[in-house]
Formats: structure tokens, C-alpha cells, sequence
């Protein structure tokens, strides 16, 4: 009883521990400053750019925080082609534009992959439907073949021993 009731403790104590410090983390973000990046005004965008919640205007040589409530950052705050987010050698616009385009080949190619597995799967079971049903022919081919020499053969053998007449028991059937 007391080994289940510690298996129990070790069972919740991980789940435990995760939910306690992803309270931490939760309290912690709330807790900081809301204007963390913009402290990083006289820097570059290398030391802008450590903090993921920062995004760099090179026409403003400006660190500012990434409007998160807009899922672009508006032309006012700074344009695409100087925001720098993530790397300070891509900007914005050719980011988004990179995403789209990688993003629509895996959506294109899932889709053809999907289209070719169902044809393929359609085609293969086509061809094992064919298989059984070849398979069946022979098998009562070679059915019938063998009751025709059944037959053959126990006409010889009535034949041998003069039973070849009438079967007396045919009139009940």
C-alpha cells in the first residue's frame, strides 16, 4: 500500500512541477516591463532582436514591441521592407513571402501525395480483385476437371463389373 501511494506521489509530482513553473514563467512575463524593447533603442538590431517580443525598423534605427493584437505591423509603425523580426538580414516582407511559398508547397504536395495514395490504393485493390477472381476461375476449373475424371473413372469401374445400367435407386431421386 505505502509503494503504491509512492508510485502515486512520483506519478503526480512531474505534472506537478510543470504546471508550478509554467505558473512561474505566466507571472513572470506579467510581471516584466511592457516596454522591454523599447529600452533598446541606441542598439542595434543584433541586441534588439535576443528578445523575441522585439521587432527592428531600420528606417528608424528603432527596437520597438511587436504589435501582437495586429498579425502584420501596420505601415505606420514601420514599413515591411525595413522590419526585421527573428533575423536582422531578412526583412518582414520577404519572411512572410518565404513562409507563404514553403507553406503552399507542403499543402501541395500533401494533397498530391493524397490524390496518388488513393489512386494507388483504388489501382492496387483493382488488381488484387482481379488476382482473387482469376484465382477463383482456375480453382473451379480445376474442380470441374477433377469430377469429370471422378466420373470417368467410376464409370469404368461400373462398366467393369457390368454395373452399367440403370441405377436402380435414380427413380427416388
Amino acid at each position: 500500500m505505502m509503494m503504491m501511494m509512492m508510485m502515486m506521489n512520483s506519478r503526480t509530482l512531474l505534472p506537478t512541477v510543470l504546471l508550478l513553473f509554467g505558473l512561474a514563467t505566466v507571472f513572470a512575463q506579467s510581471s516584466a516591463p511592457k516596454h522591454v524593447c523599447e529600452t533598446k533603442n541606441g542598439t542595434n538590431c543584433e541586441e534588439c532582436l535576443k528578445n523575441v517580443t522585439c521587432l527592428w525598423c531600420i528606417k528608424t534605427k528603432s527596437c520597438i514591441t511587436y504589435p501582437v493584437k495586429t498579425i502584420l505591423p501596420p505601415h505606420a509603425l514601420c514599413p515591411l521592407n525595413d522590419a526585421r523580426w527573428g533575423l536582422c538580414w531578412m526583412n518582414f516582407q520577404a519572411l512572410i513571402i518565404t513562409l507563404a511559398v514553403v507553406g503552399g508547397v507542403i499543402i501541395i504536395a500533401f494533397l498530391i501525395c493524397l490524390f496518388c495514395c488513393c489512386k494507388c490504393e483504388n489501382f492496387g485493390s483493382n488488381r488484387f480483385e482481379s488476382k482473387m477472381e482469376r484465382q477463383t476461375n482456375k480453382t473451379k476449373t480445376k474442380q470441374e476437371e477433377r469430377r469429370a475424371e471422378m466420373k470417368q473413372r467410376h464409370d469404368d469401374i461400373r462398366k467393369k463389373y457390368g454395373l452399367s445400367g440403370q441405377n436402380p435407386y435414380s427413380k427416388f431421386a
